[in-house]
């Protein structure tokens, strides 16, 4: 059987504070990540509301042209 070797006690201190770095940065990252899906949501939210709005201005265009029409006939 192969021996195990010790490790440098600098190694095992180097890989430490990578994994305590890691899971110390990771709240900031996962409320990163919320903001910008929320930030991505409103936005998307205005954009329906401003497409609704232009199609509905087009639907009372349409509709006002209609009544005038029908009110020229008579």
């Amino acid at each position: 059987m192969t021996q195990l070797q010790e490790v440098s006690p600098a190694i095992t201190d180097a890989v430490t504070e990578s994994n305590l770095s890691v899971l110390g940065e990771s709240p900031a990252m996962a409320l990163g990540s919320l903001y910008q899906t929320i930030g991505n949501s409103v936005a998307m939210a205005a954009a329906n509301a401003v497409y609704a709005q232009q199609q509905a201005n087009v639907t009372f265009q349409a509709a006002t042209t209609l009544a005038v029409k029908k009110l020229m006939e008579d």
